[in-house]
């Protein structure tokens, strides 16, 4: 290989493994906390993220805290006779040993609410995980356009929620939920 090419290689994989995001907690690994920007106005955003448990005692999500927004909570979103549905998760997450939970669109996910400005493409934003065991842990979210996939999808990667488009209170042109 020409020096040149493994260069542009050793650059491009170098730039990759820097936008990845990781944080930890004990035996507990955050990856990628995202959320997408919301149009002016927005009073609600969602966060997605990944834990990895890779202890040997469960440990479990119980709040999150962001100076974005004015209050935090863990919710769960799902489908019930054709109705999206919201509502918050009582006594949080639980992380197994070994396991992996994925907060991600239309399914589990931080809903931060009473936004104190929009949250804003390329803008990140820090909150803080509060586990039963590990306690607390400070996170970053990269913020990527509305509808847009997570930071570390592929390039022409569909969008990660394909939800119809209604108007959710408090958050002009996101789906119709019922909480």
């Amino acid at each position: 290989m020409k020096p040149s090419v493994l260069f542009a290689f050793i650059l491009l994989f170098a730039a990759g493994a820097a936008a990845a995001q990781e944080f930890k907690a004990g035996a507990l690994e955050i990856d990628q906390p995202w959320s997408r920007a919301t149009p002016k106005g927005a009073k609600v955003a969602a966060g997605y993220l990944t834990i990895r448990n890779t202890g040997t005692d469960p440990d479990r999500l119980v709040s999150v805290t962001s100076p974005a927004a004015g209050k935090s909570e863990i919710h769960e979103m799902s489908m019930e006779k054709g109705v999206m549905k919201m509502r918050p998760v009582p006594g949080g997450i639980e992380i197994k040993p070994g396991e992996t939970v994925e907060l991600k669109p239309n399914s589990f996910h931080i809903m931060m609410m009473g936004l104190k400005k929009p949250i804003e493409r390329g803008k990140p934003f820090k909150a803080s995980l509060t586990f039963e065991k590990a306690g607390p842990v400070e996170v970053e979210f990269a913020v990527v356009a509305p509808g847009a996939p997570p930071p570390s999808a592929s390039p022409g990667a569909a969008p990660a929620a394909s939800a119809p488009v209604g108007n959710m209170p408090g958050m002009p042109g996101m789906p119709s939920m019922k909480h």
